[in-house]
């Protein structure tokens, strides 16, 4: 018993022992390591002084600055007025795509001014065709002219002459072969108190006919001709822009189109979040009530339903914006009523994009875009211009023939005296010889003129009989002494405007390549954002029902709950935005290939 006790109590000691040893070592320590003192309020003032010195940087002084609203409170909850300024909303004004497009190059001021270059051109092209027309010609003119007499054949002092003139001309044109021809008739009669003239009154008739044939020049292809050639290049250029012209308006009706069509489902999509904000926020007081929330938290919803009702106004900005740029293009002018219309976009975004290769794609744009027509067409007129002036560098050899027939009849002159005395009346005037050689030289004379006298028939029965004819036949030259150094110069121009206009082509195809590229991209592009956006909401939708029953269960915070809820709103509205955009793309791809009139089936005409 006593050995145990013994052991029992070396035991007990040796414990003692130990932790006292501990205890030592545990002192020993604490002394060793001290505890950081916590700073002071004038400590950390002091420190911050003392970097602020380091750095120098002073406070920035702006004086006058006004104060904005500082006492502001907003005491009204409701919200403000949802309609759109000049527009009454309860005139909702269904509208497809098509609708939109045919009144937009209905009322469009280019269109309009480019359908009028059309009728311009038009004109050109009768004007210049209008030159090979055949003209008839005439004039009818009575004339007296009193000449004073200087003739030795006459002892008047002055010769007093009647005359009546009449002509009428008929000019026409081979087009072919660069000929003209013309064919003339004549009338005169004339009434003289001229002694030697033995006819008075006196009535000629005449029929002539000439034509000049180009051998060289001008023969294939001459001014006129290229006048018409290239007012119907123009024609087909005008009628070109005027469908590029089509093209962009249709184009840009598609796009502002769409964009309506998004700000109308954004703002329906922001208002449903201000909807579902209030919804949770009545379901928080509810929490609260239930002391599952604090009351703290209904300050958030609250906030999460203001911040939404801003979106929705700025949504409403974005419609009202839209829907000005869509009446824009659509409007005939500024009273038209439209402008008080809320316009409703009928047409369902499509979501099937086209499936076309770019073989395909840039094949179908070198076809259709008219940008090429354009560089084709202005090719044309430089070939035409080429062939005109290789056409001027010929030397000039005309041929040229006329045939005139003409008739003539009248009366005696009365005052008819002979100029020419007898030789007998030279020694003795008043000789019976002289007289009796007078008065025969005068009856020769006058049987002669009775082979003249007549009506104005006899001279029809002359050109009849073909009595007094006149040929003529001969060859017009005209050769430039120098080499026609103008004519080069303007065919030289006109090779090196070719030039420019091949490569303006290479240019543009080369522009149209990477529109076509681009359009293409743009389209597969709006295809996967369409397919991301739309998995998007979907988790999005999701996530923040399952936040909704964590709150429920105590196991989340309001906060996420309100997280969860703009993300939902935010993918929406990109789901709607990737939809739209998808649509812009497609129209895109069909401006980019030349092919959106064809494709909303829109047929361009010109309004007579």
């Amino acid at each position: 018993m006593n050995e145990q006790a013994t052991d029992r109590d070396t035991l007990v000691l040796g414990i003692f022992v130990i932790i006292f040893i501990l205890l030592s070592f545990t002192g020993i320590f604490a002394q060793e390591t001290k505890p950081t003192p916590t700073p002071t309020p004038n400590v950390i003032k002091d420190e911050l002084k003392e970097v602020d010195d380091k750095q120098e940087v002073q406070p920035e002084e702006l004086k006058g600055v006004p104060s904005i609203a500082p006492k502001y409170e907003s005491k009204d909850r409701n919200l403000p007025d949802l309609g759109r300024v000049g527009v009454d909303m309860l005139s909702q004004k269904p509208m497809s795509l098509k609708e939109a497009i045919v009144k937009g190059l209905e009322s469009n001021i280019d269109i309009e001014v480019t359908r009028q270059d059309v009728k311009i051109a038009e004109f050109d092209l009768k004007a210049a065709d209008g030159a090979y027309e055949p003209r008839v010609t005439g004039q009818s003119f009575y004339e007296r002219a009193t000449t004073p007499n200087v003739s030795i054949f006459s002892t008047n002092r002055t010769t007093t002459k009647n005359s009546l003139n009449n002509a009428l001309r008929y000019q026409g044109f081979v087009r072919k072969y660069g000929t003209t021809y013309s064919a003339e008739v004549g009338n005169q009669r004339v009434t003289t108190n001229d002694p030697i003239s033995i006819l008075s009154p006196q009535n000629s008739l005449s029929f002539s006919f000439s034509f000049t044939q180009p051998l060289l020049r001008g023969r294939k292809f001459d001014n006129q001709r290229r006048r018409v050639e290239i007012a119907k290049r123009n024609l087909s250029l005008t009628d070109t822009q005027f469908r590029q012209k089509a093209i962009e308006i249709t184009a840009n009706v598609q796009r502002a189109y769409w964009d309506l069509a998004f700000a109308l489902k954004n703002l329906q999509v922001q208002r449903d979040g201000v909807r579902d904000a209030k919804q949770q926020l009545a379901h928080n007081r509810r929490l609260v009530k239930e002391g599952v929330l604090a009351p703290i938290d209904i300050v958030a919803a609250e906030t999460q339903v203001a911040n939404l009702e801003q979106n929705v106004y700025v949504a409403l900005e974005q419609v009202n914006r839209a829907e000005n740029f869509l009446k824009n293009l659509i409007a005939g002018d500024r009273n038209d009523e439209v402008w008080s219309n809320a316009l409703v976009p009928t047409d369902q975004v499509k979501l099937d994009a086209p499936r076309t290769s770019l073989k395909d794609a840039l094949s179908l744009a070198l076809d259709n875009r008219p940008e090429l027509e354009l560089n084709k067409v202005a090719s044309d007129i430089n070939k035409i211009d080429q062939k005109f002036y290789r056409e001027q560098d010929k030397p000039q050899v005309d041929l040229t023939a006329s045939y005139t027939s003409t008739g003539i009849s009248g009366g005696f002159n009365n005052n008819f005296e002979s100029p020419f005395t007898p030789t007998v009346c030279q020694t003795d005037a008043n000789s019976d010889a002289c007289r009796l050689a007078l008065e025969a030289f005068n009856n020769s004379v006058r049987q002669n003129a009775e082979a003249f006298t007549g009506g104005t028939q006899s001279t029809f029965t002359d050109i009849l009989f073909n009595r007094y004819p006149t040929f003529r036949v001969g060859v017009t030259v005209n050769l430039p002494l120098f080499g026609n150094r103008t004519t080069k110069a303007n065919l030289g121009k006109t090779l090196v405007q070719q030039d420019r206009i091949n490569l303006q082509r290479k240019q543009l195809e080369q522009m149209i390549q990477m529109d076509v590229r681009n359009a293409l991209q743009s389209v597969r592009t709006a295809e996967a954002r369409l397919r991301s956006a739309a998995i998007s909401r979907e988790n999005s939708e999701k996530q923040y029902a399952s936040e909704q029953r964590k709150l429920d269960a105590g196991l989340s915070d309001i906060y996420k709950v309100l997280e969860r809820q703009t993300a939902l709103m935010n993918s929406r509205s990109a789901e709607i935005q990737a939809q739209t955009e998808l649509n812009k793309s497609i129209a895109e791809l069909q401006r980019a290939t030349g092919n959106s009139l064809k494709a909303n089936e829109v047929e361009t005409r010109l309004r007579k």
